[in-house]
C-alpha cells in the first residue's frame, strides 16, 4: 500500500468507490455530491479537492478559511481510500473548527488489512516536513478500529472533545521525532 497524489488517471477508482457507497467524509455521506461534481467537470473536481485557498464549509454549515493541506489517496494497485493532513504554518495548534491534523477513510472492502495504520505511518513524516512537532488526531469514542490505528502509530490519549459533530471525540496526540538530516 502506498500514498499517491490525486490525479485524473486515478480518478476512475475514486469515483467507483464513491459509486459503491464509500465517502471520504467520516461525518456525512458526501458520495453523491462528489460523483455529481466529477460528472460535471473532473478536472475542476480535482482542482477543488486539492486547492489550498478559499473557504470550507464546516459540519455546522459555516464558511471558514481552508487550511494548508496535503491529500493523498491510498493505493494497492487499486483505490483504497484517502488520508489528509491539515495544518497551520508555523504552529502545532489548529483552529477550533478543525477536528485534528489528520483524517483518513479506507473503503469498506479493503478494511482490516492494516491500510489505515500504514497510511498514518506514511503521513507522519509529511507532517514533520511541514514543520509540525506534534499532531492531533480525533476519532469517535466508539470507533475501536481507528483508536487502534492511532495507538499503533504512537498516539497518546489527550482527552475527549464534545465539539465536533454529534458524537464525543477522543483526542490523541502523536509526538513527532525531529527529522534526521
Amino acid at each position: 500500500m502506498r500514498l499517491v497524489e490525486p490525479s485524473l488517471d486515478r480518478l476512475p477508482g475514486y469515483a467507483s468507490a464513491l459509486a459503491a457507497g464509500w465517502s471520504p467524509d467520516t461525518e456525512r455521506d458526501a458520495s453523491a455530491e462528489q460523483l455529481a461534481a466529477i460528472g460535471r467537470d473532473a478536472q475542476e473536481f480535482l482542482a477543488e479537492l486539492t486547492r489550498q485557498d478559499g473557504d470550507i464549509l464546516t459540519v455546522s454549515g459555516d464558511a471558514r478559511p481552508r487550511l494548508p493541506s496535503r491529500l493523498y489517496w491510498l493505493d494497492d494497485g487499486q483505490f483504497c481510500g484517502a488520508i489528509n493532513l491539515r495544518f497551520v504554518s508555523g504552529s502545532d495548534a489548529l483552529p477550533d473548527y478543525v477536528p485534528g491534523h489528520i483524517g483518513y477513510a479506507v473503503v469498506p472492502w479493503k478494511r482490516r488489512r492494516g491500510y489505515a495504520t500504514q497510511a498514518l505511518a506514511l503521513m507522519l513524516p509529511v507532517a514533520r516536513e511541514v514543520g509540525l512537532r506534534r499532531v492531533e488526531i480525533t476519532c469517535d469514542e466508539d470507533n475501536e478500529a481507528s483508536r487502534r490505528v492511532i495507538l499503533a502509530n504512537g498516539g497518546m490519549l489527550a482527552g475527549i472533545c464534545p465539539m465536533f459533530g454529534s458524537k464525543p471525540k477522543l483526542v490523541f496526540h502523536i509526538e513527532l521525532a525531529p527529522a534526521h538530516r
